[in-house]
Formats: C-alpha cells, sequence, structure tokens
C-alpha cells in the first residue's frame, strides 16, 4: 500500500469516520441558525458563553409570558449526536427547543459542549458541568451574571433534559450535583437515551481512550445499584421510541432505578412504532405532539404522569 495515499482507520457511521492522516469527516453536517426572536411562539432566545478557554456556550430560551414577575421553571437542555455531532445552535435543535420553552413556559438553556473525538470523553461532561455551576452561580451569589436566570426563574422547580447522548450526559449531570449546588433538581428528562449494553461499543471506546474512574460507569449506569441510588433528583421520566435501536437500554435505565435504594419516583414512557429521536424532525407529527405533551405535563404538573406503553 503506497504510504502516501489516504484511507479510512475508522468508520463510525452515521457519526464519523477518520482518515489515516487525523482528518475527521462527519457524516452529517449541522447548519447554523442565530438566536433570534421566534414569531410563531414569541420565544426569545440569545447565546451566552460560559468558558472562553474551552469554548463553552449556551443558548437561552425565554417564553412569551403574561407578566412579568411570574417565576418560570428551567430546563437545562442537552443536544444528542453521539458525543460527535449536532449543535445547541443548529436548526434542528433551536426549533426543538423553541417549542420546549414555548409549551412547557419555562427559561430553557441548551448547551453547546465540546465534541469528540476531536474533545475526547471526558470533555462533553466537564463542559456540560461547567454550565451547571454557571447556573448555580445564579442561587448562591443572588445576582449572577445573566439577567434573564436572574429575573425569571423559579429555582425550586430545575430540571435536566436531554435526547440520546444528551439524557447520558444528563444523567451524570444529576449524578455529579450531589456534590452541592445551591439548588435541588426537581427531575430529569431522558428521551431515547444513548446508554450501554452487555456488548462492547466500538464508538464508546474510541471516544473515552479513559476507561478508569467515573467514565467506567457513564456509558451504563443503569448496572450500578449503587451509583443510580445517588441520582440527585425527585423525579425521572424515561421516553423511547418503541422502534428505536436504544429502546431496551431505556427499558434498563427504567427497572434499574425501581430496583435500586433511589427514593424518587420514575416514569416510563413509548412511543409507539417510532424510531430514534423521531421527534426533532416533524415537531407536528402525532407522536411527536404526545411525547411534547408529555414532558410539558411532567414539568408543569408535579411529574404525575401517566405511563404508556
Amino acid at each position: 500500500m503506497d504510504p502516501n495515499s489516504t484511507h479510512i482507520t475508522h468508520d463510525f457511521p452515521p457519526f464519523f469516520r477518520v482518515h489515516n492522516t487525523g482528518h475527521i469527516e462527519r457524516y452529517q453536517v449541522h447548519d447554523f441558525v442565530p438566536p433570534s426572536p421566534d414569531p410563531q411562539t414569541g420565544v426569545v432566545s440569545r447565546d451566552v458563553t460560559i468558558s472562553p478557554e474551552n469554548h463553552v456556550s449556551a443558548r437561552i430560551y425565554l417564553p412569551k409570558t403574561t407578566t412579568t414577575t411570574q417565576k418560570l421553571p428551567l430546563i437545562i437542555y442537552i443536544h444528542g449526536g453521539g458525543f460527535s455531532i449536532q449543535s445547541a445552535f443548529s436548526s434542528l435543535y433551536h426549533n426543538y427547543v423553541n417549542s420546549l420553552a414555548s409549551q412547557s413556559l419555562s427559561v430553557v438553556v441548551s448547551i453547546e459542549y465540546r465534541l469528540a473525538p476531536e474533545h475526547p470523553i471526558p470533555a462533553c461532561y466537564d463542559d456540560c458541568y461547567a454550565v451547571m455551576k454557571w447556573v448555580d452561580s445564579h442561587t448562591r451569589v443572588g445576582q449572577g451574571p445573566d439577567p434573564w436566570l436572574n429575573e425569571h426563574v423559579d429555582y425550586r422547580r430545575v430540571y435536566v433534559a436531554g435526547d440520546s447522548a444528551g439524557a447520558n450526559l444528563g444523567h451524570d449531570m444529576i449524578i455529579r450535583a450531589n456534590n452541592g449546588f445551591g439548588f435541588k433538581f426537581t427531575g430529569l428528562i431522558l428521551v431515547h437515551p444513548f446508554f450501554g449494553s452487555d456488548k462492547p461499543d466500538k464508538l464508546w471506546d474510541f471516544i473515552c481512550p479513559d476507561k478508569t474512574g467515573p467514565n467506567e460507569n457513564r456509558l451504563n449506569p443503569s448496572t450500578d445499584m449503587d451509583l443510580l441510588s445517588k441520582l440527585g433528583c425527585e423525579r425521572v421520566l424515561v421516553c423511547v421510541g418503541e422502534k428505536d435501536f436504544l429502546r431496551g437500554r431505556g427499558w434498563n435505565y427504567y427497572q434499574g432505578l425501581k430496583r435500586s435504594e433511589w427514593k424518587g419516583v420514575v416514569e416510563f414512557f413509548e412511543s409507539p412504532g417510532c424510531d430514534h429521536v423521531f421527534h426533532l424532525f416533524d415537531l407536528d407529527c402525532e407522536h411527536a405532539v404526545s411525547l411534547m405533551k408529555q414532558i410539558v405535563s411532567f414539568v408543569n404538573s408535579g411529574g404525575h404522569v401517566m405511563s404508556h406503553f
């Protein structure tokens, strides 16, 4: 073989492949949309920089309300994409979070984290935690750096939500919250979570070269009852798609929480006939509307949603 020829050394569809030159080629290249008022929902958004040295930022969404004095729930949202694609600033997630903020009447902080493989795990976990600490600074100091969070957020109602890899990251954030924040997380919303199974995960092995310490349990937390018992929130909503290849992993997490010594309440919701993160691509389809209603109910009615199979 010609040593100067270019060839693929690692291939992980639909995420990325690696050339022998070190070049990373992604199968999907997302677009970028700026923050802006949304004419359909009335939600306004803007971007904030959290950690300039690590290029960690977030997009904050403020729903349209009838009063300026009303305190609103806060949802910290983490996008999916196999830890290696997509962005909080893509149209896919911008449109979804606009809808989430509007329908749940919540302030949403959507996290932009560094992607693997250029930034191996645990970079994305550390970035998300940096945003959590930034949010926490608004409660400890009394007047944090962001006026929207200072003026509009009810810190008795703080949720972490994410889809796919973002759900995995969200679980880890709730575990780490036990380190001590100025508020207690009310709930965790896992949509089509990317957790491990009893089989090796080649993508994870490549993007997570260090398997020691906390990285060992991050992929498959449902096997660690002691870890699940430390979940730092009162309620969890696990959502899966019937035809999603990750459905079983969401179910295992749900069952693991029920078997653990965690004292909270966990709910399970399944979208019949639906594939992985189907809702992001058609926000108005019947099952996407149903899924959104469950999430909104979980946020705004004390989490008493109906289990749906």
